[in-house]
């Protein structure tokens, strides 16, 4: 496989960035005095997730819905921020590193469904950990959810991918946690690798360097 990759896509969230998803609704419930679960039902329920990761709802407009959500319309941006946030942790250097090698190969992608909120962070969590201000020095091109008004699984952002991109399917490997996410691109002809911790993009990528 490795002799036909041309163009590598990688996921963000545990392939690029280390995240614990569940903090950021931990976070909110200890603001806001509820249970957890109770947190977590209510955004599911109201489908906030998805609606701000496929630009449904502006940065603005998420801010407003969770203090409606959670009935605290006395908190301010930041505080809102800082919880949604939570769940991004680290970018360990030698992972940059891998991307700037790989890079003088392959053309590389980045395709997460993600948040403006996120990724705004993400870029201060990065330059902190490596001096590079954006993800954009890193690939030759970002596919944002929240961008795209669609989130994998759905083909049609695989899709989208391949022809903004100008690449092919089986020219392409995609990197991603997600079982479904990597499940839908193997259905459209794209080779992939399925992420799975403890292992990382540097084992699993270590041939694709050598």
């Amino acid at each position: 496989m490795q002799e036909q990759i041309k163009n590598i896509i990688f996921d963000l969230g545990d392939v690029i960035i280390n995240i614990d998803v569940p903090l950021a609704a931990r976070s909110f419930a200890e603001l806001c005095g509820q249970e957890e679960a109770e947190v977590i039902e209510l955004f599911r329920e109201k489908d906030l997730f998805r609606q701000f990761e496929t630009g449904e709802l502006d940065e603005a407009a998420f801010r407003s819905y969770v203090r409606q959500i959670l009935k605290k319309e006395d908190w301010d941006d930041a505080t809102i921020n800082k919880a949604w946030n939570t769940l991004l942790l680290d970018i360990p250097p030698a992972r940059i590193e891998l991307l700037q090698k790989l890079r003088e190969r392959y053309n590389l992608f980045l395709l997460s469904n993600t948040s403006p909120i996120h990724i705004t962070e993400v870029n201060a969590i990065l330059e902190k950990a490596s001096g590079v201000p954006r993800l954009d020095e890193l690939f030759n091109k970002l596919f944002l959810s929240y961008e795209m008004g669609v989130m994998k699984p759905d083909h049609a952002i695989y899709l989208k991918v391949l022809e903004e991109a100008g690449i092919k399917a089986e020219e392409t490997l995609f990197l991603d946690d997600n079982a479904a996410n990597i499940q839908a691109a193997s259905e459209l002809g794209i080779h992939t690798i399925h992420v799975q911790k403890p292992t990382t993009i540097l084992d699993y990528l270590k041939d694709y360097v050598a």
